[in-house]
């Protein structure tokens, strides 16, 4: 296990044959912080106030559940 976390390959045998892999997962890759920054630049801001009055002209937010 510990060549797995290292990044080592294994093949899985059968009677001499090849039929699978172990392998270790891909670590997930994030993005940079700036390079977010920089495609997020010019995109209209957001008028929560309004945005507020949006979801609540359609959606029942109250907490009677038989509504």
């Amino acid at each position: 296990m510990r060549a797995l976390d290292e990044g080592e390959t294994f093949v899985i045998t059968s009677n001499s044959q090849p039929v699978g892999e172990l392998r270790p997962l891909r670590k997930p890759k994030f993005g940079r912080k700036e390079d977010l920054i920089a495609a997020l630049r010019g995109v209209a801001s957001v008028d929560f106030a309004q945005f507020r009055a949006d979801i609540d002209e359609f959606v029942d937010q109250g907490i009677d559940p038989r509504g």
